[in-house]
């Protein structure tokens, strides 16, 4: 005559600490601690290269949500994406983002024919400019000044990197925040 033993799920082998441990850390790191989604600063793409306006406000960064590379600005203090149309162009890489002081200028690195150029874009008026159309040799790591007049640079057009100064020149309207003086010594 057989048998028959009932038994139960619970009574099998299993280690109830590892279980117990592993729905815990489940919860914890819930969806709920980072938002994720096309509006947050978070995503599940990468996303490099920040680089903050000199007030801390924005947050410029090179990120690949979209399946292209492309160049975000991300408002810390209302926390939302800023709308930058004409600063993305379709099938070109950008990189190495640098801000001014209110972030109204953003200079950046991208491609003209296949070549690397510094470009500028004025968030004011929504256009982006190449401020480096003519120049020989390759060049990497662009920074703008907080007043945004002058764009620093390192260039290997004499087979070593140099650092290099180009002067926007004094007619450029500077970045400046609301009620401070213009010293023009």
């Amino acid at each position: 005559m057989k048998t028959f033993m009932l038994r139960f799920w619970l009574q099998k082998p299993i280690h109830w600490s590892l279980i117990c441990g592993l729905t815990s850390l489940l919860i914890s790191c819930g969806a709920n601690e980072i938002s994720l989604g096309p509006t947050s600063l978070n995503s599940r793409y990468k996303e490099e290269q920040p680089a903050f306006s000199g007030n801390g406000r924005f947050l410029a960064f090179v990120s690949n949500r979209n399946g292209s590379q492309q160049l975000l600005v991300y408002d810390l203090e209302t926390q939302a994406f800023i709308r930058t149309p004409g600063l993305n162009r379709r099938e070109t890489i950008a990189e190495s983002p640098s801000q001014s002081y209110t972030g109204r200028y953003i200079c950046y690195i991208t491609s003209d024919q296949g070549r690397p150029v510094i470009a500028l874009y004025d968030r004011s008026i929504q256009q982006s400019q190449i401020l480096t159309p003519t120049y020989r040799g390759w060049i990497r790591n662009p920074y703008i000044s907080p007043d945004g007049r002058y764009v620093v640079f390192e260039s290997a057009s004499r087979g070593q990197w140099d650092i290099e100064v180009l002067d926007r020149g004094p007619t450029v309207e500077l970045d400046i925040p609301n009620g401070a003086t213009v010293n023009n010594s």
